[in-house]
């Protein structure tokens, strides 16, 4: 705890002091070694225990809790350990919703995953983009903060984290000054081996910087305009890592909270850490903000096969670098070997080591949580729970997805409206040279059966509460929006038609209609009443999209449409034709499931008229000798009928797999 108080009273007795005067100690003689194990989580997004507030259900395979037990893991492994987190800590679900807005913190009372994080006893945190989502007037609370920003009228410092917050490329439009400390040296006591191989008790003066994605003041605009200013991320490295040094860091650990990027540098840059490692001075670097896991020799992304960047030993331009993924799924350690030559400490990178430490350790399989995440915060725990049950609206009509492959948009009209609306009001806003480019947008039937018969969306008629979301969006992704051509639409709907087998009409034998290699979660469907497509299932995959028309009129190929979609698909994601992130015009801060409540709670009351009977697509008409067939849960024929697919029956109650899945059969003629 001492190099804690020390940062308290420093903050508390002047805030413009980022350390104090090395305190008296002998200098480790030449050749004295030590191993620090830096530690790294990111992008926790508020998962302090394994929960998911939309299912309600427990989620082992992420959360706080059990990062917590890989912590205790890697302190008992290592006598020298150094505990940071990246950042996009304090927003991501409901939980951070509930203390942020629902039942807003008092001044005294700490954040849940601080008060974690306080007892983990981390030495240090950065800030992410995600931090300034609730604005700064929260952010500058829970933080412990005194921004000296518009708006932000603290008149004492409230409770917040027992450890420095660094931030170096985010400044205060009033002061022009850093809105947090940009870095801070922390003393360090280490367990260390002389030159005589005796152990010996050594200083290790540990800095950290921290950067945050300067794009914050295109996603956080509202919050964010005329109050704060960016820097660029190298811009800001080349200023402050010098200074640290200066005053006596002997290691400077880059918080980074970005990915990697060669494109052309420029001070907006969303992702610079494959610049920033080419600062001198930096000694480590912790990334975050992408989601991956670094290092992975495995990985198939481009920015880890980018030169200079080792994605089997964790080094990038040389610096060893660690992104331990999401929601706590790993820990991040970067094993620095450390050498002195009687002057200062030198990190022997042949002997330094990183790696990601997973969580799960097997199918289905975990490390156990620790239950001293949850006792701290079951409070705020318990309440969440209370708060999702909550109703945001109410639907006339059943929402599924047991006929989605059929063409039920019943459970996917409402997001892709919700989807469409955001990216039309964002263009209007923000991007008016796209104003005059018809928005679309797509969504898929993320649940279809691969579980057994109640793996399918099911929201019945009556309210709608925050987990419904979770049932018709399943997955935590972030809205984006990319720029595609006719050709491109049209190649796009081609993959995904690709859920269907080939058709031979002349057969009489039964034909399975769903291919079950392709996930439903592929199978982006468009339910706008502007658009109106053909599968032909008879033609080869790549051949069977036909009549694609805008507004009554051909598609050109060169016609321009913005299409809303979520990160995945736009990154590359189910190796979409064209879909590389290159195409990308809009990368929101905001996930795909908040943008679905935000509408619904407008909306008020769904109708399938209105929400659920828009189906942009349908089979080419073809008569068959035999039957087609696909499986669905059991009894729901009458849900087909309700959303107008009269040519579907039930076949068998049970399609010989074992899982308790009907056989349905579909006439292609009607």
């Amino acid at each position: 705890m001492y190099h804690t108080l020390r940062y308290q009273i420093c903050i508390a007795l002047a805030p413009a002091l980022l350390s104090l005067p090395v305190h008296a100690a002998k200098a480790p003689k030449a050749g004295t070694t030590v191993q620090l194990a830096v530690l790294e989580t990111t992008d926790l997004h508020a998962n302090v225990v394994g929960y998911d507030y939309y299912k309600l259900a427990a989620e082992p395979s992420h959360g706080l809790d059990r990062t917590a037990t890989l912590i205790h893991q890697a302190r008992k492994e290592f006598p020298n350990t150094f505990l940071v987190d990246n950042g996009d800590t304090i927003q991501g679900n409901a939980l951070a919703d509930y203390q942020a807005l629902v039942k807003p913190l008092a001044c005294d009372q700490t954040l849940g995953i601080y008060k974690v994080m306080n007892a983990l006893k981390y030495d240090g945190a950065g800030i992410g983009n995600h931090e300034f989502n609730y604005g700064l007037a929260f952010l500058n609370q829970v933080t412990g903060s005194r921004f000296r920003v518009a708006g932000v009228d603290q008149p004492r410092r409230c409770a917040g984290p027992a450890f420095p917050v660094v931030l170096a490329n985010v400044y205060s439009a009033k002061t022009k000054k850093p809105l947090f400390s940009p870095y801070a040296i922390i003393d360090k006591q280490v367990s260390a081996v002389g030159a005589d191989g005796k152990p010996v008790t050594a200083l290790v003066r540990v800095g950290i910087i921290g950067f945050t994605p300067p794009t914050i003041m295109s996603w956080d605009k509202r919050y964010l305009e005329g109050r704060v200013y960016t820097e660029g991320v190298r811009e800001a490295a080349r200023k402050y890592v010098p200074e640290m040094k200066k005053k006596g860091a002997d290691l400077v650990i880059a918080i980074a909270h970005g990915g990697l990027d060669a494109s052309p540098y420029s001070p907006s840059m969303e992702n610079a850490g494959w610049y920033l490692a080419q600062v001198p001075g930096i000694d480590a670097m912790l990334l975050g903000h992408s989601h991956q896991l670094f290092p992975n020799p495995a990985s198939k992304v481009p920015q880890f096969d980018l030169p200079g960047v080792n994605k089997a030993r964790g080094f990038v331009h040389g610096v060893p670098t660690v992104m331990a993924n999401l929601w706590g799924k790993h820990l991040g350690v970067v094993k620095l070997h450390l050498k002195h030559d009687g002057k200062r400490w030198t990190v022997e990178k042949d002997k330094t080591l990183v790696e990601a430490r997973a969580a799960q350790t097997g199918d289905k399989a975990f490390v156990d949580a620790d239950p001293a995440v949850l006792a701290a915060v079951r409070e705020e725990h318990e309440a969440t729970i209370r708060y999702v049950k909550t109703p945001v609206g109410s639907t006339e009509f059943r929402m599924s997805s047991y006929f989605a492959d059929v063409g039920d948009v019943s459970a996917i009209e409402v997001v892709n409206q919700a989807q469409a609306d955001y990216v039309a009001k964002y263009v209007a806003a923000n991007l008016p040279q796209y104003k005059d480019l018809p928005v679309l947008s797509v969504s898929a039937p993320f649940k279809s059966g691969v579980a057994g018969p109640g793996d399918y969306t099911d929201v019945k008629p009556g309210d709608l509460a925050l987990n419904n979301a979770a049932d018709l969006y399943l997955y935590p992704n972030a809205l984006y929006a990319v720029k595609v051509d006719g050709a491109g639409l049209k190649a796009w709907l081609e993959k995904s038609a690709t859920r269907f087998n080939t058709i031979d009409p002349s057969k009489s034998e039964p034909q399975q209609l769903v291919n079950g290699a392709v996930p439903s979660y592929n199978f982006d469907t468009i339910t706008s009443p502007d658009v109106a497509y053909e599968i032909d299932v008879t033609r080869a995959p790549g051949d069977r999209i036909r009549s694609l028309r805008w507004r009554g009129k051909p598609v050109a190929a060169a016609q321009e449409f913005l299409v809303a979609t979520n990160n995945y698909r736009a990154s590359g994601g189910g190796n979409f034709p064209g879909l590389d992130g290159s195409r990308t015009v809009i990368a929101s801060p905001d996930n795909n499931r908040d943008i679905l409540i935000a509408y619904v709670r407008e909306a008020k009351r769904l109708t399938r008229a209105a929400n659920g009977s828009a189906r942009s697509w349908k089979f080419a008409p073809v008569k068959t000798a035999g039957q087609v067939l696909f499986s669905s849960s059991p009894g729901m024929v009458a849900l087909a009928h309700e959303a107008g697919l009269h040519n579907v029956s039930q076949v068998a109650a049970d399609d010989g797999r074992g899982k308790g899945i009907a056989l349905y059969a579909i006439d292609l003629s009607k």
